[in-house]
């Protein structure tokens, strides 16, 4: 590769090799997309006009340990970003350390939370040691991907959005002068929302300042003329759609409304990042969740869906929807198209219906499963040394006789309660009851209390975010201390048995089916019947169905499958869904709620 020259600054233009220079990207993330896909989803924002791409890198994700960092497989960036540079893309990068992205704890470590008053997004020191061994190891593989030294990296960003958030100067100069130090020599920037207290609180002197936002580029780029008179005009998140939270409707944007959106920001003279040009799946553990606070009427804890479609122009599936069209018209009217056809649309399975079959009660293999740790106190997952996964908590209960209330507090997210082995409630995170109503026989009984976790809060003050159980738990007003602690991570499912079998445990059920297929291709698949599940498909875990919605069918990428016979388990969280598995061809993300024009 031979050295070129990045993007530059000139007053209120952006350079690129000395001439002036429109930057019109796509967001694409590498950790959302089967990196047997890269390819594909990178030609097809190509397709869209776009000359360059843009990525998160989310620190959670490589590295799942304080002492392991991971750059393999599905985490190798640079070979994301190399793939990018082949196409002729250049890349911008966000590297965090917070990312937000609807991202489980927003790219952070959950190991940061082992600690009971971690010092997040600020100069922390202890936060600031973990972020700066963390740089000593990524910013070097981005530095020598940079144009200076021939490659693709054109620009980086300072943190995310950090004026949405406080007001910590010296942190974020603190970050910035660790990317030049360790060799980060390409256009610096920060990101923020366009109001005059986001600006004030997310940019630093001398480092380009962009804005996020979804219509009226007008008033946007008016605020950051005031804030920054001589600086180029950039949207670094144009929100041309949106993420999903479970209950809700399936979010979107009408096509012709986002690109009257996407044109009024070029025909200002602005660059553009596409925000979602793909937007993919969070697939596995890593979807995230918002939460709007405790207040009267609030919603509180909003769990993110599996699919990160975001009705972007490139559907979660690689398909060129109509917003891909109207996009590639109006970029066509101000950058040059690439020549050639359009990408093939990628091949779907042959529908098909397919008998589950009962193996295995979840609680009856804990001990195969799980992790077991002795507590006097319910901890959650961080505390214990994990990050995923499912928590049993078990204790033998002496009590008087009789009637009794039992009282669990702090269930992050969903609990089951069971005494003496039979189902007396369900507990749901920001969905309190004054208590379970039991009877206690015989003086003790045995208490379980199976917590699934679902995603960490990702975005705004309440990002520290523990799961598992994090209050205590009374049966009348007697607090219950020493309790058997059971983790279950569930990456490794070789433990569960595969024949069939009569099930007389209550709660979650293993169940497999048989796929067969020709060939290896995209396919959809939905539980009718069940209410909440988490599915694996030749023993990756795709991600969490529940029948609350809007999703009714999990993407599973064509490199997931095989010629011939494949293992799908589902872990029926109820223990009484249906017992059948549909594999369709078409995704159904459920009904749709188009957002309106701000």
């Amino acid at each position: 590769m031979n050295p070129q020259p990045g993007l530059t600054v000139d007053r209120d233009r952006l350079l690129r090799n000395g001439r002036e220079h429109r930057v019109v990207s796509a967001a694409i993330h590498y950790f959302r997309i089967h990196p047997g896909l890269w390819h594909d989803r990178l030609e097809r924002v190509r397709a869209l006009g776009c000359n360059t791409v843009e990525t998160y890198v989310p620190w959670n994700f490589h590295q799942p340990t304080p002492d392991v960092a991971r750059f393999d497989g599905w985490r190798d960036v640079e070979a994301f970003i190399g793939e990018a540079g082949a196409l002729g893309l250049d890349v911008i990068v966000r590297p965090g350390p917070y990312i937000c992205a609807e991202w489980d704890f927003g790219g952070l470590p959950w190991w940061l939370l082992a600690d009971d008053a971690p010092g997040l997004r600020c100069a922390d020191p202890d936060f600031l040691a973990a972020v700066d061994r963390w740089y000593d190891t990524l910013i070097p593989i981005i530095a020598r991907l940079q144009s200076s030294a021939g490659g693709p990296v054109v620009a980086v960003q300072v943190e995310n959005e950090y004026g949405s958030y406080g007001a910590d100067s010296d942190y974020l100069a603190h970050l910035r002068d660790g990317l030049t130090a360790r060799g980060i020599d390409c256009l610096l920037f920060t990101s923020d929302g366009y109001e005059s207290w986001n600006l004030a609180g997310g940019t630093l002197p001398g480092t380009l300042a962009t804005v996020n936002f979804g219509s009226r580029a007008h008033d946007a780029f008016a605020a950051l003329r005031e804030a920054r008179p001589d600086s180029p005009l950039f949207c670094m998140e144009f929100w041309n759609g949106w993420f999903d939270h479970w209950g809700e409707q399936h979010h979107g944007r009408r096509a012709d409304d986002a690109a009257k959106s996407l044109e009024e920001i070029l025909a200002a003279g602005a660059s553009v990042n596409i925000y979602m040009a793909h937007g993919g799946t969070n697939f596995g553990w890593w979807a995230g969740a918002n939460h709007t606070g405790v207040r009267q009427g609030d919603p509180g804890y909003q769990p993110t869906t599996t699919s990160y479609d975001y009705d972007a122009p490139v559907g979660e599936a690689g398909e060129l929807t109509e917003k891909f069209h109207l996009f590639r018209e109006v970029i066509g009217r101000y950058a040059e198209l690439p020549d050639g056809p359009l990408p093939a649309p990628p091949s779907r399975v042959r529908p098909q219906t397919v008998a589950l079959r009962p193996t295995a009660a979840l609680r009856d293999h804990t001990d195969a499963l799980a992790a077991t740790y002795r507590r006097r106190t319910p901890e959650p997952l961080e505390k214990l040394g994990h990050g995923h996964g499912l928590v049993l908590y078990r204790r033998r209960v002496t009590a008087a006789p009789g009637p009794a209330t039992l009282y669990i507090e702090g269930v992050r997210d969903f609990a089951h309660v069971f005494v003496d082995g039979c189902l007396v409630g369900c507990l749901e995170r920001d969905m309190p009851v004054p208590g379970l109503e039991i009877d206690v026989p015989d003086g003790e009984f045995d208490l379980e209390i199976l917590v699934e976790p679902f995603g960490r809060v990702n975005y705004g003050p309440h990002i520290t975010d523990r799961k598992g159980l994090i209050g205590s738990v009374r049966v009348r007003q007697q607090v219950q201390l020493g309790w058997d602690i059971h983790v279950m991570p569930l990456d490794d499912l070789s433990s569960v048995p595969t024949d069939a079998a009569a099930i007389g445990t209550e709660g979650p059920v293993f169940r497999r089916a048989e796929v067969e297929l020709p060939e290896s291709a995209d396919a959809f698949l939905a539980l009718p019947g069940t209410s909440r599940a988490l599915i694996w498909v030749n023993g990756f875990l795709l991600g969490r169905h529940w029948d609350r919605g809007p999703q009714r069918t999990l993407y599973a990428p064509g490199p997931l499958w095989r010629a011939g016979s494949n293992d799908v388990v589902v872990l029926d969280m109820e223990g009484t869904g249906a017992s059948v598995l549909e594999v369709s061809s078409e995704p159904d993300l459920g009904p749709q709620d188009f957002l309106a024009s701000a």
